[in-house]
């Protein structure tokens, strides 16, 4: 079952409807208890505390794939180049704007359940976590990437609805179609890409990954969108680089 090239993203999805699920029930539960002493603090330090124990856990993996790569020039130029590209598009800041307006435009028509599934869809669904995850899953069959992200994701979803309510589990829909989306665009894509080039973009994606997890570490603030653009380089550079005496 785990060969499926969709169940890393069947997996991310399920756990999005746990979190969300438990999120509203906890919420409920507050409501009809009616106790609210304040403790938002404590509450944030322990979603904090938890948060950072899966960015260990996220760094951990990223590191096992990075460490699977067949040629280090290859990863070392692709990240310089591609961080360069993705820097002059500032595509962190074009993502940013783009799920801004649409949450504005939702809050705007569609109240408080349309506030949860954008809100939720967007922090689920546009990262690197989401482009690294589909194309090893699609080439790879391997899924640690969408199962860490699954497991970030149920922890925020848990949070998410506890305050904008079920909202929060329709974003599972949004988490299915893109992550679907993405993987089976990698399996078309797999067929055509020689595995010493799907090899070296897995191990710029977990490079990527690491940034992620240093930043739900909150020791770094990178724009990892930034560096997508390098995921893609080993398509061009590894027959390059096959051609130079090295």
């Amino acid at each position: 079952m785990t060969s499926w090239a969709l169940w890393g993203t069947i997996v991310n999805t399920v756990l999005v409807l746990i979190g969300s699920l438990v999120g509203v029930l906890i919420g409920k539960l507050c409501r009809c208890i009616g106790k609210n002493k304040g403790d938002g603090r404590a509450k944030g330090s322990i979603t904090d505390s938890v948060m950072r124990a899966m960015g260990l856990c996220v760094i951990l993996i990223g590191i096992s794939g990075a460490l699977k790569m067949g040629n280090v020039l290859v990863v070392i130029v692709s990240m310089a180049i591609g961080t360069f590209l993705g820097e002059l598009a500032d595509l962190d800041a074009l993502v940013g704007r783009l799920g801004a307006a649409i949450e504005r435009r939702f809050k705007r028509e569609g109240g408080g359940l349309a506030e949860g599934f954008v809100a939720a869809t967007l922090l689920f669904c546009v990262g690197a976590m989401t482009v690294t995850g589909a194309i090893e899953s699609g080439i790879s069959h391997v899924h640690t990437t969408y199962y860490a992200k699954g497991l970030i994701d149920m922890v925020s979803a848990t949070v998410f609805a506890t305050t904008l309510g079920v909202g929060v589990a329709l974003s599972a829909v949004s988490v299915f179609v893109v992550q679907a989306s993405f993987t089976l665009l990698a399996v078309l894509a797999g067929g055509a890409i020689p595995a010493a080039v799907t090899g070296e973009m897995i191990a710029v994606g977990s490079l990527l990954v690491v940034a992620i997890g240093t930043n739900l570490l909150g020791v770094t603030r990178i724009k990892v969108m930034n560096m997508l653009p390098a995921m893609f380089l080993p398509i061009v550079l590894v027959p390059l680089f096959s051609l130079l005496p090295l």
